[in-house]
């Protein structure tokens, strides 16, 4: 079957309008993009713990106080609406952090207040987090499993 000139016109501009609206990406700015906000996450967490620790506190409980702080920030600049434009530009740097977790957890909360308590915030607010949570737990379990039967058998 030959294609109609009007056919074959139609097709090119097809594919200018998806080269246009196709966004094009740069890796290597992207990865140090990501670089630099995991880094600045991660330097806020150490100073967080540095502080912690010179204010007396164990390690253990400096990185609980550095854990907490982390999600609590990340939850008021989501609040704000700031954190999505931090993650817009840092990408994985910004995702991947207790900081990304605590964002994915009150983005929807916030996106579904208006839905009511329940069926708005109860029902949505692990939309993103709750495959996170559910696998975790799985895995987790299922490599427990895998130890227990080990150490009964005496290769672990």
């Amino acid at each position: 079957m030959e294609k109609t000139n009007e056919q074959k016109e139609k097709q090119k501009e097809y594919a200018q309008y998806v080269k246009e609206v196709t966004p094009t990406h740069n890796l290597g700015l992207q990865m140090l993009k990501a670089f630099v906000t995991g880094g600045v996450i991660c330097c806020i967490g150490q100073f967080i713990l540095n502080y912690a620790g010179n204010a007396g506190l164990d390690k253990q409980t400096a990185g609980s106080w550095c854990s907490l702080l982390l999600v609590l920030l990340s939850v008021v600049l989501t609040g704000f609406n700031i954190y999505p434009r931090i993650v817009k530009w840092g990408g994985a740097g910004a995702l991947v952090p207790i900081t990304g977790f605590a964002n994915s957890v009150a983005a929807p909360a916030i996106e579904f207040k208006t839905e009511g308590q329940v069926f708005g915030i109860g029902c949505k607010i692990f939309t993103i987090a709750g495959p996170v949570i559910l696998y975790g737990i799985f895995a987790s379990w299922l490599l427990g499993l895998i130890y227990w039967i080990g150490k009964c058998f005496g290769v672990f």
